[in-house]
């Protein structure tokens, strides 16, 4: 009688049924932190978006504060930086027609001369970001966990 090599069926399920356990432990997890990931990036745009506004208003003291992202955004390659496109954010943040898109979140930034405020909401809320947030001229990020966040919501610690 021959010997034969490989593996039972019985065998080859048990190894699948153990991959199905692991997996369905990590991919909660992942997904938890692919939203705490997105969360601290939308964070650190909205610093970017108030750093970008205090240079603005200090570059162009008779304009004030950026109008809108595609203001603070780069000039077209090889173009000169003016008040119009001053080139203090990066082509993902400052795009050409607001709200620009960034790691799950959706931008958006309304100014005068005097104050601006800066809003980041997650584009699909429970998968790209659980929390909303908020900035203006003073400079402190807000957050809310249901819906768009003003200034009267909680400030980030």
């Amino acid at each position: 009688m021959r010997k034969q090599k490989g593996f039972s069926l019985i065998e080859l399920l048990i190894v699948v049924a153990i991959i199905l356990i692991i997996a369905a432990i990590a991919i909660p997890n992942l997904l938890r932190s692919r939203i705490a990931a997105n969360e601290a990036s939308a964070v650190g745009s909205i610093r970017s978006i108030n750093t970008a506004q205090v240079t603005y208003a200090s570059t162009y003291p008779d304009v004030g504060f950026g109008q809108n992202l595609t203001v603070l955004g780069p000039p077209a390659s090889g173009g000169q930086v003016t008040s119009t496109l001053s080139g203090l954010v990066d082509n993902v943040l400052g795009c050409g027609a607001p709200p620009c898109n960034k790691s799950g979140y959706s931008f958006s930034v309304s100014g005068t001369t005097s104050a601006y405020t800066s809003i980041g909401n997650p584009i699909t809320p429970g998968q790209t970001g659980q929390r909303y947030f908020y900035s203006d001229a003073s400079g402190v990020i807000r957050y809310n966990g249901s819906a768009t966040a003003t200034v009267g919501d909680n400030p980030l610690q």
